[in-house]
């Protein structure tokens, strides 16, 4: 398996979950190399077995054996077993409720998806977001977030396309969409998530990697969709504080101008 990875290595890795989903893609990887092998050896078998200097006549009965069926069973049986071992677990993981991480726990970031950009927003201090409604929008308003809210008071956003996070804590994303489907994904940390108009979707992932890794738009949303990147900042638990002191600070002197 090594060999197999060091001749088509993985992107680079940043969560700690990201593990599992490689290791996934490796066991399926060399169940289709075994398949590969396997069904390209049988049809040079069968060219060769029955070219027509040794076969004439052609058989319309067909084969007359079950290998086949059984040979099916057992991929289709391997799949499952990969499905239901590997895949549903680690789906369950990172989006059941249950497992999702509350309060102060994790690093909260509401995030809505538009035609072709990014846009984040943080708890605050008080670590509840403010209200947001799509009958809010307007030219003023693009986002719907209410204001008069009281939780939204401290709530703080960001400069557009650029999200931090502090590395080792885990990241809970309320994601949403204004518009069409689109899907948030970042490659080093094997996380993707669609998002769809009125339906919320909440996901986890842990950094552990700092850096500077890139959004992309995994859902074709539109003659701009090659554009609509982003960027995850992981910042170290100081800097990240740093930087959240300074968005704070702009939100509050933005609100008073």
């Amino acid at each position: 398996m090594m060999f197999l990875a060091n001749l088509v290595p993985m992107p680079p890795l940043a969560s700690q979950h990201g593990q599992d989903v490689d290791r996934l893609i490796n066991y399926l990887h060399w169940l289709m190399l075994v398949l590969f092998i396997g069904w390209g050896a049988y049809f040079i078998y069968v060219l060769f077995r029955f070219r027509q200097t040794k076969t004439p006549k052609a058989n319309h009965l067909g084969a007359q054996t079950n290998a086949p069926k059984v040979l099916e069973l057992v991929v289709a049986g391997i799949e499952t077993l990969l499905l239901l071992a590997f895949a549903l677990p680690m789906w369950a993981k990172l989006t059941d409720p249950k497992n999702i991480p509350s309060g102060q726990a994790a690093t909260q970031v509401r995030v809505t998806a538009e035609q072709f950009q990014w846009n984040f927003r943080y708890p605050g201090p008080d670590g509840v977001f403010g209200r947001q409604d799509i009958s809010l929008v307007s030219p003023s308003n693009p986002l719907g977030y209410d204001e008069s809210d009281p939780a939204a008071k401290d709530d703080i956003t960001p400069p557009m396309g650029e999200m931090h996070v502090p590395v080792g804590k885990p990241v809970v994303v309320r994601l949403t969409s204004k518009d069409v489907i689109h899907s948030f994904k970042v490659v080093a940390f094997r996380t993707t998530q669609d998002a769809i108009p009125g339906v919320p979707a909440t996901f986890q992932f842990t950094p552990t990697r700092v850096g500077r890794y890139m959004i992309t738009c995994a859902q074709l949303c539109g003659n701009g969709h090659a554009k609509m990147a982003g960027y995850v900042v992981v910042d170290t638990e100081e800097d990240y504080k740093k930087w959240l002191a300074e968005r704070s600070k702009a939100g509050v002197a933005t609100s008073f101008e």
